[in-house]
């Protein structure tokens, strides 16, 4: 991608006059600002005559295509996505009005585009934290704030109690997530409990069960911990989390006495995806390119994710009047921080009829973040770690990935197919997946530092899941190489599904052989 930096202007009356520049056309149809009083380059009076300009050319090569894909157009969406944050109490979170002026502002795009477009609208449970989480250390002295990070779907309360702390691995390998690891638990107490084995929600169910009246679940693995302990957590006891030296340190001061307060909203609320798709295209053979809409109520989520939604933004844009061989469907999904109900509800809402038409899925979530890596998604499980292989296809998607970031010299690497992110419902009901993701919470090692850079041992996204998530907490140079794989991909999947179902495309658009020894014979 050529990157191309631009400047916001306000058009009007046909005039415009922007502190003393003047203005040429760019080669991409954006605009190109020129000081007054100085002759253009030649380059410069190209691009202005140049008559295929982005805005108007059909960008059906990978050439045209990423020349025209540019770092600008996605931020330019990632900032409208921030100011939309800005006059919506700081979040874009699914069910406020942040989000629901997301999708509208999504919604407009695509129509502009001449996509067609669909709000499916559903309802689910939402969580809202209305203040900050208090946690304090009232004894032994000194007394003091702890830093914390409230447990999405906490319920509320207000409490001073003293702290049990449960045994931690090694001495327990599923601290509470057994009834057992509470006997003798004393009634009124606060529970102090450490990460793994099962999920929060077992962990505070059990503490609950056992007559504590809050929870403090702390990490096992350095970085702060955002975890949410999912939609269907109903009871009303405040649940939140700390950073593995904190909790540890808690664990082991004796005559502890904490306050806990939480104040959070639980509820029904209508919230929607934003799904727009090729007017064109075969409907038997559906490419799927997604990206999760909301915020979580913390912040902006300018990366998590408003990278992988403008990147979405910006491809559909430039492929508006590519003719696709298949029908691409871009999707923007709701409520994926609320345990990925929007693409659960899209996937569940097809007949088996409609599944068997959609070829592939490929998923985009934090594709900027600052302390990346370059991670694609591991279809084949080479990777042998956590799951196993994505639905036959996906190994051939995870090659495409691996083709585009081989021939720009980027180095990468596998990230397992955890059931973190929206691909999960499609890999549910066999559709092929793949995609890209350059960290969340997790900590860069020192190889991975020595190889992209960056800081090892601290997080991939410091911001992850906070309030700093906002238009500066991204990595240009990651945002700009992963907006252009996935144009390729797109493009790729639009006019050639081959390597994936052996269905024929256009003939230029043929993958290679290479490392596709075992894709399906064409039809």
């Amino acid at each position: 991608m050529r990157v191309k930096h631009i400047l916001p202007i306000l058009l009007g009356f046909g005039l415009v006059v922007f502190l003393g520049m003047q203005i040429a056309s760019a080669q991409d149809g954006r605009t190109a600002f020129l000081p007054l009083m100085t002759r253009p380059t030649d380059e410069q009076l190209a691009a202005a005559a140049a008559p295929q300009a982005c805005n108007v050319r059909v960008n059906n090569t990978f050439a045209k295509l990423l020349e025209c894909v540019t770092l600008d157009g996605v931020r330019a969406h990632q900032a409208a996505l921030q100011a939309i944050a800005d006059a919506n109490g700081g979040i874009r979170t699914s069910g406020t009005l942040g989000y629901d002026k997301s999708a509208d502002y999504a919604e407009d795009l695509f129509r502009a585009a001449g996509y067609l477009v669909t709000r499916q609208e559903f309802q689910f449970q939402t969580f809202i934290a209305l203040d900050p989480p208090i946690l304090e250390q009232v004894a032994p002295p000194p007394a003091g704030p702890i830093e914390n990070s409230i447990m999405s779907y906490s319920g509320s309360g207000d409490v001073t109690a003293p702290v049990t702390a449960l045994a931690a691995p090694p001495a327990d390998a599923t601290p509470g997530c057994e009834a057992a690891d509470f006997a003798g638990f004393p009634a009124g107490n606060i529970a102090l409990i450490s990460r793994g084995a099962c999920t929060f929600a077992i962990k505070a169910t059990n503490a609950y069960n056992a007559g504590a009246v809050g929870v403090v679940i702390y990490n096992n693995a350095a970085g702060v911990l955002n975890g949410t302990l999912g939609n269907t957590f109903t009871l009303d006891i405040p649940v939140t989390s700390v950073t593995q030296a904190v909790g540890q340190q808690l664990a082991a001061t004796p005559g502890l006495v904490l306050h806990l307060k939480t104040n959070t909203f639980r509820g029904i609320a209508t919230t929607s995806n934003v799904i727009a798709e090729t007017p064109g295209g075969n409907a038997d053979n559906v490419v799927i390119a997604g990206a999760h809409l909301d915020s979580v109520n913390a912040g902006p989520g300018i990366n998590d994710n408003g990278s992988g939604s403008a990147a979405i933004l910006e491809v559909a844009e430039q492929m508006a009047k590519v003719k696709p061989v298949n029908k691409v469907r871009f999707t923007l999904w709701g409520a994926e921080e609320a345990s990925l109900v929007g693409s659960t509800y899209y996937v569940n809402s097809l007949s088996a009829e409609e599944i068997s038409r959609i070829t592939l899925y490929l998923n985009f979530d934090m594709i900027g973040s600052p302390n990346h890596v370059f991670f694609i998604y591991d279809g084949d499980d080479s990777d042998a770690t956590g799951a196993g292989p994505g639905p036959a296809g996906s190994a051939q998607i995870e090659k495409t990935f691996a083709r585009y970031f081989d021939s720009i010299g980027r180095p990468f690497k596998g990230t397992d197919f955890s059931g973190r992110s929206d691909y999960g419902p499609f890999i549910a009901v066999g559709i092929p997946s793949g995609g890209l993701f350059t960290g969340a919470e997790g900590i860069k090692t020192a190889e991975e530092a020595a190889i992209w850079g960056g800081t090892a041992g601290d997080q991939y996204d410091p911001c992850y899941h906070l309030a700093c998530d906002t238009y500066t907490n991204v990595n240009l140079d990651a945002l700009d190489v992963n907006s252009d794989a996935i144009a390729y991909a797109v493009l790729q999947y639009a006019m050639s599904t081959a390597d994936v179902n052996g269905v024929r495309g256009k003939g230029n658009f043929t993958p290679p052989a290479l490392d596709n020894s075992d894709r399906p014979a064409e039809k």
